[in-house]
């Protein structure tokens, strides 16, 4: 049987250099391996963060990804940045170099992003891709891993903009127990070490939570490392 709980916002802390302009970081563990950041962007970094992704998707376009086999479409639509890129659709899960619609190269990661990735992953290997996933006042994530890249010891870094979401994690496993945590405009995540590959998804997004989007609902950036590094030689 599946139990899920909510998870407090609660009381570990500590403080260091924001990952763009904060003035300092509230770190939350909401269980091993997975790190809550509240508030991780203020106000002003959260505008320039979505003015930045409304130029690459007036410049690159969104795409609603389909379910492998049946050909569904998902609820929310997407864009990657990087030298890779999500996609699905009837074949499967998969990374590639170029936009499904269009054929073009994905937009570059944004360096605010790149300074974020480096920040909170003691600048791990260069990450590879950004998923921009924009989830409606409707949309909503089942239960997943992110299983697809080849380097699982790589963390995922997730940012939240735009009204307030339900999250929710359980474990490796489809059928085990999951918590709950809303998250806001501005939270960020880590999935990594024991967390990496545990389930996850969006069960609801709060309506008008937030002003950041004038169009409302939500964007969800993920950012990726998908290949294993390549360890210099002695």
């Amino acid at each position: 049987m599946r139990c899920s709980q909510m998870v407090p916002i609660a009381t570990q802390s500590s403080s260091t250099n924001g990952m763009i302009d904060s003035a300092a970081m509230t770190r939350i563990e909401i269980k091993p391996g997975v790190i809550y950041f509240p508030t991780l962007l203020n106000r002003e970094e959260q505008e320039s963060l979505r003015d930045e992704i409304y130029v690459a998707i007036n410049a690159a376009h969104l795409f609603q990804s389909t379910m492998p086999r049946w050909g569904n479409p998902m609820s929310v639509k997407m864009l990657n940045l990087g030298s890779l890129g999500w996609v699905s659709d009837k074949s499967g899960y998969r990374y590639q170099k170029r936009h499904p619609v269009t054929g073009e190269a994905w937009p570059p990661i944004f360096p605010s992003l790149l300074k974020l990735w480096g920040r909170l992953t003691n600048n791990y290997a260069e990450p590879e891709a950004c998923l921009i996933n924009y989830y409606s006042s409707t949309a909503k994530m089942g239960l997943h891993q992110d299983r697809d890249e080849e380097d699982f010891n790589a963390p995922v870094v997730s940012l939240s903009l735009g009204d307030t979401a339900l999250f929710r994690i359980g474990t490796s496993e489809r059928s085990g127990p999951t918590q709950s945590i809303k998250l806001q405009s501005g939270d960020g995540l880590i999935f990594d070490g024991p967390a990496r590959l545990d389930f996850h998804g969006i069960d609801r997004v709060y309506k008008e939570t937030s002003t950041l989007l004038n169009e409302g609902g939500r964007f969800n950036l993920t950012i990726r490392r998908v290949t294993k590094p390549v360890i210099a030689a002695p």
